[in-house]
């Protein structure tokens, strides 16, 4: 079972690849992605050929070991809903990847320190009773990735979902900055601006990766953050992936009080975790950075790296307080 009294994750990603009629999709087949996946792999622990084998059940029960195995007392796990045009038409041709919210509320039942977030497109025809069902079976948060799923989140049309979600008090984590990863349908949908009207109406919204550039080539949005966080309370942000070459710039940034207050821990797991550009950066010593660098469990180091960086407590239990957690501290076994 979950514990609220030690640290949350609450930026962790699973994939399938449909072997147990998950109804999950992954890319594949090309070169590159099977670059990618062999990387992943290695570098997350799972056994050689997993993508091409039983993933469905493989990733999910790998990461609930290394949750068992961490300092860390949750996870949340998130969905990941298909791509769709602003009529509410899905664009088949778009989209890395696909993991269905039942799937995610399978698996958070089967390992419960793993907390159930719901991914739905706000233009499905069906988005509002989706959404219903999914604060029924006990979704802790939504996902989304606007600029992948093609999300202004700004359109009007949206404001009585957002409304919905902020009435049941279900907070929304949203990509922000850039993507080199997944597939970009709208790169302008980076932009935290997109997000305003959410907020507007409400609803408590979490700005992963604190808007930061992921390519060299991309915009930096991390100012306009700070500048939407100074007008709207119920803005936050996570330090998801930011262990990475150009986002661990921003580590130095995040401890201004505004920022500090407002940031919650995530991992972005099972994106790749080192301490050498912060060690590079001059942000931890090296003895501190192979020491780190010898932790095998990925997500243990990811938190492991940030405590060393000097993060208060508060920013890793801080997500407890903005996930919508049922009363009885368990979910819905079965609908």
């Amino acid at each position: 079972m979950y514990d609220i009294t030690k640290p949350l994750d609450i930026h962790v990603h699973i994939v399938g690849n449909g072997s147990r009629k998950s109804g999950c999709t992954l890319a594949g087949g090309g070169p590159i992605h099977s670059l990618l996946y062999a990387y992943m792999e290695r570098h997350v622990g799972l056994p050689a050929g997993a993508m091409k084998g039983d993933l469905d059940h493989v990733f999910s029960a790998h990461l609930a070991r290394l949750m068992s195995k961490s300092s860390l007392g949750g996870a949340a796990v998130f969905a990941q809903d298909n791509v769709y045009n602003s009529a509410g038409r899905r664009m088949k041709s778009r989209g890395t990847y696909y993991v269905p919210n039942e799937f995610v509320f399978k698996v958070c039942r089967r390992y419960p320190q793993l907390l159930p977030v719901c991914s739905i497109h706000p233009a499905r025809p069906d988005a509002i009773d989706e959404l219903d069902r999914c604060i029924e079976l006990g979704a802790v948060m939504m996902k989304l990735l606007p600029n992948c799923h093609n999300v202004n989140c700004n359109d009007p049309k949206y404001r009585r979902f957002w409304q919905r979600m902020a009435d049941a008090k279900l907070p929304l984590l949203n990509h922000t900055g850039g993507e080199n990863t997944l597939d970009v349908v709208n790169a302008k949908y980076s932009d935290p601006s997109t997000m305003t009207l959410p907020l507007e109406c409400g609803v408590t919204l979490i700005a992963a990766h604190c808007a930061g550039k992921s390519g060299i080539g991309d915009p930096e949005y991390f100012d306009d953050l700070l500048r939407l966080m100074q007008k709207f309370p119920n803005l936050y942000t996570d330090q998801s992936a930011l262990n990475l070459p150009i986002r661990s710039r921003l580590f130095s940034r995040l401890f201004d009080d505004l920022i500090s207050s407002r940031l919650v821990h995530g991992s972005d797991y099972p994106v790749p975790v080192t301490g050498l550009w912060v060690w590079l950066r001059g942000m931890i010593d090296w003895e501190t950075y192979r020491r780190l660098q010898r932790i095998p469990n990925v997500i243990e180091r990811d938190y492991q790296i940030k405590r060393a960086l000097g993060f208060s407590e508060d920013v890793f239990l801080r997500g407890w307080k903005l996930l919508r957690l049922p009363k009885d501290n368990k979910f819905i076994r079965e609908k």
